[in-house]
């Protein structure tokens, strides 16, 4: 039973001289491993360096440019507006009756005083007769009182007494003639016989409308200048008047008011015209173009203007760095091939093509808009179409391209 009673031992190995070697190699290839995990920190890798990519620097986007001069253009103040005629009256009828006969038609020209119709004159031939005779016995009595008088067998009284009845009769044989003249409707100035609302055996009253009488010699052009263009139309100016069928007349500003509308805020101007034999009508519409002062400035095409950030209208031009300059422009004058605008130097090079796709401040290739075809081509950056393109596109849009060649504008010499 000792032997089992007794402790059992425990091997152990310390008194072994290369016990303890793997626990130094375990422990030297941990910190070998930890050295080179950290070197690389610490130092470089050439390899690395060598497989990292360049930066890409991007390349200037390709524009084509125009260069522009300014020229001296004449300002003028375009209105829509209506041709408005001399005179326009409506004939009446001074006295009631009936129509006797109607010497003109419709249409017809007129002089001062010619006879359009005749009313009856059988009732005011009556009238006119009994007040003459009236008038005669007033005469007569009138005589019998001032002789009477000289040989003193009448009164002061009876001779003033037949004074005021042959005066009243008088009164009555002018009216009597007046009437009968009134009969004869006739033409108040000369004009065109524009209405004849009358017939023979038709019954009028007096202040009945007959007819309407246009002179449309001359003919008087009536427009709505706006409250800030009121300091460039003057009364005295020329003006070139275009009508809606085609005629073209030189006139007059004869009129401008000098109190706005209520309900536009704009003031009325009057152009008058003459109309040679009124070969234009009467209300038509006009479009009137008052040359108002001279300014300088470009003749563009519509598609190279361009909105910055603000929505403000301009043109884009290139400078001697070639750099993207947004200017900020007004319309001058606007005709059918392209527009005239101002803000811009007297020479700049605009951008034609491309103008959407850079900004203000953006390093560009200007290339020039005739030779765009001959230059080289370049890879613009990502997203961005070549000239070429943009070109195909502004031709499939119906775009102008704004050829100089092409602008016929006015210039003042």
């Amino acid at each position: 039973m000792s032997d089992t009673s007794q402790e059992r031992k425990t091997l152990s190995f310390d008194s072994d001289a290369g016990s303890k070697r793997s626990k130094f190699i375990a422990g030297g290839i941990a910190v070998l491993i930890g050295l080179w995990m950290g070197s690389g920190y610490i130092i470089p890798s050439e390899e690395t360096e060598a497989a990292a990519p360049a930066p890409i620097s991007p390349k200037a986007v390709t524009v084509a440019v125009r260069r522009s001069q300014a020229d001296n253009v004449t300002q003028v103040f375009v209105a829509e507006g209506q041709a408005l005629p001399d005179r326009d009256t409506m004939v009446r009828a001074e006295s009631g009756g009936e129509i006797a006969e109607v010497l003109v038609a419709k249409g017809a020209v007129l002089e001062a005083g010619d006879l359009i119709a005749r009313l009856s004159t059988t009732a005011r031939d009556s009238d006119l007769a009994r007040a003459r005779e009236e008038l005669n016995r007033a005469q007569r009595e009138y005589d019998n009182a001032e002789a009477l008088l000289e040989r003193g067998v009448s009164t002061v009284d009876r001779v003033s007494q037949a004074r005021a009845t042959l005066a009243s009769a008088q009164a009555s044989v002018t009216t009597a003639e007046e009437a009968l003249n009134n009969t004869e409707i006739r033409a108040p100035f000369p004009g065109r016989l524009e209405m004849l609302d009358i017939s023979a055996g038709e019954f009028v009253s007096t202040g009945d409308d007959i007819a309407r009488l246009v002179d449309n010699t001359p003919l008087t052009i009536q427009v709505q200048v706006p409250q800030q263009a009121l300091k460039d139309v003057k009364e005295g100016q020329e003006a070139d008047v275009t009508f809606i069928t085609g005629a073209e007349a030189q006139g007059e500003v004869q009129f401008v008011s000098s109190s706005a509308s209520a309900e536009t805020r704009t003031f009325t101007a009057e152009i008058r015209v003459e109309n040679t034999e009124g070969a234009i009508p009467a209300g038509i519409s006009a479009r009137v173009r008052i040359p108002t002062g001279e300014t300088r400035a470009h003749f563009v095409s519509p598609a190279i203007l361009s909105l910055d950030t603000n929505g403000t209208l301009g043109v884009k031009t290139v400078n001697d760095e070639n750099k993207v300059v947004f200017n900020k422009i007004a319309i001058v004058r606007a005709q059918t091939d392209g527009i005239w605008i101002g803000g811009l130097p007297d020479e700049a090079e605009i951008i034609t093509i491309g103008q959407g796709f850079v900004n203000d401040g953006e390093t560009v290739n200007p290339q020039a808009e005739t030779s765009t075809e001959d230059a080289p081509k370049e890879q613009p950056m990502t997203g961005v179409p070549e000239i070429d393109e943009l070109e195909d596109t502004a031709a499939g849009a119906g775009q102008i391209t704004g050829s100089a060649e092409a602008a016929q504008p006015e210039r003042v010499e």
